[in-house]
């Protein structure tokens, strides 16, 4: 009895396990790992790109969830529609700031959860060309993009707290205190209704402005009073995405991480850069603000510092990942003031150091850190180059590379191309130590480039 119900255990742990990996491969339209490789080549080359959160949210000017954090109804937040006149939108001006930071792609806000359209969309009045904007402002910004030689990326919300068959839900602003309240407030709301809504509307985003590279749907909830995959229904969405635009990239937001093809890439939103690592070896963007809000905020004051920014494009490069940082234009339709001085700060550093991230990636093992100090290695394979970003600088000017020996072909800093003398360490031959002036370079994060044998 005991040797019989042991293998009846065993057979039923295969059966578990084969059912678990088959339901982690499922696919929706069975891409190979290599076709993918392909498709996600730019991405993963870029490493450095812009969010745009704006919408009716940046005229009260205190987050983009303001609707929701105030239980704002309809007819409360109508005003803001009432008053949208953005005069000094200039898109142009938006994609050269982000192409003198380093940045290779924009993602822009065409509907937030407020429900509101930058877009010119035939399923609702509640869009731009209805305001004193009385144009499609998201047409301006692909066009301004295109003119720049910027990857085009649009985010689209998948929660509308506008639209009247959202179902109201514990993320909605009109969410009930008492649970047995929801059938009452969503009684005539149709989500069958909103999903073909939802369906149209990405389509029509994605035949109306030519060529799309990103999209960026936000985002699931399932489980008591939220909202998932089949509220979006989407593994059908999936399908006509990919239908409409073949070689479009798909953030992992619509509920279906346990499809192979259900996403192209993870989302980790506001993380420290100490916590990228865990993605290290797949496709990931982090998804980060300059201050505490995705949309403009007038009087919030928690804004990253240079070095936090850098930290976090190296690192995620370091990692093999991207980063993308997003900026809150005013209601007006331009940059924050200090938005912009942080951009300047990128532009000056990526000017002297893009080539430490474009095209580079995690360093293989045999390369280790330098001895004493802080630091991030990145890695472009084509190129044998290893690029050492000092975040702390040696105040003797002496830089130890631990098992470096026979590897190096010649050293200079990265930012104007001057040699870096190098010898074995005296003490452990198999090290290399780097003679750096006493003086640094003029860069927050200065580089150096290591030309490998």
């Amino acid at each position: 009895m005991k040797r019989n119900f042991t293998l009846k255990n065993v057979v039923t742990l295969l059966f578990v396990a084969c059912s678990i990996s088959l339901f982690a491969q499922k696919s929706i339209l069975g891409e190979t790992p290599q076709q993918k490789q392909v498709r996600m080549q730019w991405f993963t080359d870029a490493h450095f790109g812009m969010f745009i959160h704006w919408g009716l949210y940046a005229l009260p000017a205190r987050h983009e969830w303001v609707k929701r954090y105030e239980r704002m109804t309809n007819e409360q937040y109508q005003t803001y529609f009432d008053t949208f006149d953005p005069v000094n939108y200039d898109p142009v001006k938006w994609a050269k700031t982000a192409k003198a930071a380093g940045m290779k792609y924009m993602v822009l806000t065409t509907k937030h959860h407020e429900g509101f359209c930058l877009f010119d969309s035939k399923y609702t009045d509640y869009k731009a060309t209805n305001t004193k904007a009385k144009r499609d402002l998201v047409r301006e910004y692909v066009n301004a993009c295109r003119s720049q030689g910027l990857k085009v990326g649009f985010y689209y919300s998948l929660i509308d707290w506008h639209h009247p068959d959202f179902t109201i839900d514990r993320v909605h602003p009109q969410e009930p205190s008492s649970k047995v309240a929801y059938d009452s407030l969503n009684r005539g709301r149709d989500m069958n209704r909103y999903r073909t809504y939802l369906r149209n509307q990405v389509k029509e985003l994605l035949t109306n402005y030519g060529k799309i590279d990103i999209l960026w749907l936000d985002f699931s909830y399932p489980g008591e009073n939220g909202k998932g995959r089949d509220d979006w229904g989407s593994v059908e969405l999936i399908k006509m995405v990919r239908k409409l635009q073949p070689g479009i990239i798909i953030n992992n937001r619509l509920d279906l991480m346990d499809y192979t093809d259900g996403y192209d890439f993870e989302t980790p939103e506001q993380v420290k850069p100490e916590e990228l690592t865990k993605f290290k070896g797949k496709y990931w963007e982090t998804c980060q603000t300059f201050s505490g809000s995705w949309g403009y905020y007038r009087d919030e004051n928690t804004w990253k510092t240079e070095r936090q920014l850098l930290d976090l494009l190296i690192t995620s490069t370091a990692n093999g990942g991207n980063l993308i940082l997003n900026v809150g234009p005013t209601a007006k339709g331009e940059f924050d003031y200090r938005a912009t001085n942080a951009l300047d700060k990128f532009a000056y550093w990526m000017h002297a150091n893009s080539d430490a991230i474009y095209s580079c990636t995690y360093a293989p093992d045999e390369y280790a850190l330098p001895k004493g100090i802080e630091a991030r290695l990145t890695y472009k394979a084509s190129a044998k180059r290893l690029y050492v970003h000092l975040f702390d600088y040696p105040t003797d000017g002496k830089l130890t590379l631990p098992g470096y020996s026979g590897k190096i072909k010649y050293a200079q800093f990265l930012n104007d191309d001057s040699e870096l003398k190098f010898q074995s360490d005296k003490e452990n031959a198999s090290d290399v130590v780097l003679q750096l002036p006493t003086q640094k370079p003029p860069y927050e994060i200065p580089v150096v480039e290591l030309i490998l044998k």
